[in-house]
């Protein structure tokens, strides 16, 4: 049988839609492992880090009670926290929370406000936390026990939860936690010695 040249017709029109379509995949391709080194270089997710700059103690009133003789002490401790955002992407963090232990046990909390930290920046959050008397009724004597010793320990855990927004659709959620200890001088009340541990939860 003899091919006769309108038989090539059809594989004519057929190339230039087969050439758009290889092309087409080609970028969607190209596309997809530049998104991917991206999403393993510069938009890998960095913990932000959560410092303790800054720890006060003030609010000290000494209190004693009659008839039975009771000694009791109000203390306030400020703290300034610095959170550094690694990223190149903003870090939106919610309410987080500070808390004050002693010997273990939890005698008082404040409150973070939330806010947003913009990329490869710092932000500073600040927070008072009083040493509750009633969650501190049992270890009061502790505490007066160690305040004539010339110093007492205290705890600040403060954790931020936050979200890490890369390209307005790619999100990591993490929480900056920080745990510090300090040791309080008496009879100044200043702060002779602090160790801080910081993490990040992604």
């Amino acid at each position: 049988m003899i091919e006769t040249p309108t038989d090539n017709k059809p594989n004519k029109r057929n190339r230039p839609c087969l050439i758009a379509i290889g092309v087409v995949l080609f970028l969607i391709l190209l596309m997809f492992i530049i998104c991917l080194i991206l999403a393993l270089t510069v938009f890998k997710p960095k913990q932000p880090r959560t410092t303790l700059v800054s720890a006060t103690v003030d609010g000290v009133t000494p209190r004693v009670s009659f008839p039975a003789i009771n000694i009791s002490l109000n203390i306030t401790v400020g703290l300034v926290l610095l959170i550094e955002n690694r990223n190149h992407a903003s870090f939106k963090h919610g309410t987080g929370k500070s808390l004050l232990l002693y010997r273990g046990v939890q005698v008082g909390d404040a409150d973070l406000f939330p806010g947003e930290i913009p990329a490869r920046g710092n932000g500073t959050m600040s927070a008072k936390l009083t040493m509750q008397a009633d969650r501190l009724a049992s270890d009061m004597n502790n505490l007066v026990t160690d305040a004539l010793s010339g110093e007492f320990v205290i705890e600040v855990k403060s954790s931020v939860p936050g979200r890490i927004t890369f390209l307005g659709f790619m999100k990591k959620h993490a929480v900056a936690v920080s745990e510090c200890e300090l040791t309080v001088g008496v009879p100044n009340f200043k702060i002779k010695n602090q160790v801080c541990k910081n993490k990040t939860k992604l």
